[in-house]
């Protein structure tokens, strides 16, 4: 069985080349001393970038795992559904 986002593996590829090429500049900015502000700006543009892959990971769960599960019913179904709620929580908490 293919994962949900197996459609969108190119684009979330390259979404976390470029949060990992954040990540490395926020710690050379580290490195040579960087204005606490201009770092702090850095992090939350990475932090973003991390959260639109999440996002649309949710997405691609929902619309593909969870929805095939929940049109076979049963106990597979509610798993999904726990975890997708779980995984919800962990994204609204961070």
């Amino acid at each position: 069985m293919a994962h949900g986002y197996v459609d969108n593996k190119p684009t979330l590829l390259a979404r976390l080349s470029r949060a990992e090429g954040q990540v490395r500049g926020i710690a050379r900015m580290i490195d040579e001393d960087v204005y606490c502000i201009d770092v702090l700006t850095q992090v939350s543009a990475a932090t973003k970038a991390l959260e639109s892959v999440a996002l649309a990971l949710l997405e691609d769960h929902l619309a593909h795992c969870v929805a095939q599960a929940t049109a076979e019913g049963g106990p597979v179904a509610e798993e999904k559904l726990r975890e997708a709620n779980a995984a919800i929580a962990r994204l609204v908490r961070s």
